[in-house]
């Protein structure tokens, strides 16, 4: 059965107490990402997190099963990249989180997405200057 994306169920994502009060970056890659676009075909995509914890950080089994039920969830990545994002900042509460979603290619043509909480327009205070490079990336056709 397709869900909408209004049934994202952002319960399933859980936390750790992070072991440090030292700042330290965590990068999550979830190679397998799949969901149904909004004409019910399938997307895949390569999500890619980069994050900077505060008191808690992210369980791993819980990050595969959130993204476990988005393969039956119909929605178009602009919006699950927003729905996804918002989550993971509200559950885990980090310094810093940016998502980049590379999504495989349909009709020959290729897109990705990024959101970064430093940005001043996500509410940031752009003290991260990473983000302000050269942004190259390679596509598989």
């Amino acid at each position: 059965m397709d869900n909408l994306y209004d049934t994202i169920d952002q319960s399933i994502l859980k936390s750790l107490p992070n072991p440090t009060t030292g700042a330290y970056e965590i990068k999550i890659k979830i190679p397998e990402f799949t969901f149904l676009g909004v004409s019910k075909q399938p997307d895949f995509a390569t999500v890619y997190l980069t994050f900077y914890p505060q008191d808690k950080i992210i369980e791993l089994k819980s990050l595969k099963e959130y993204s476990f039920q988005l393969r039956n969830t119909i929605v178009s990545y602009e919006r699950l990249i927003n729905i996804f994002y918002d989550h993971l900042m509200e559950v885990y509460e980090p310094q810093r989180l940016r998502m980049v979603m590379v999504c495989n290619p349909r009709g020959g043509i290729s897109s990705k997405l990024t959101i970064d909480s430093d940005w001043g327009a996500r509410g940031g205070k752009e003290r991260y200057n990473d983000w302000k490079v050269d942004d190259v990336w390679e596509v598989t056709m």
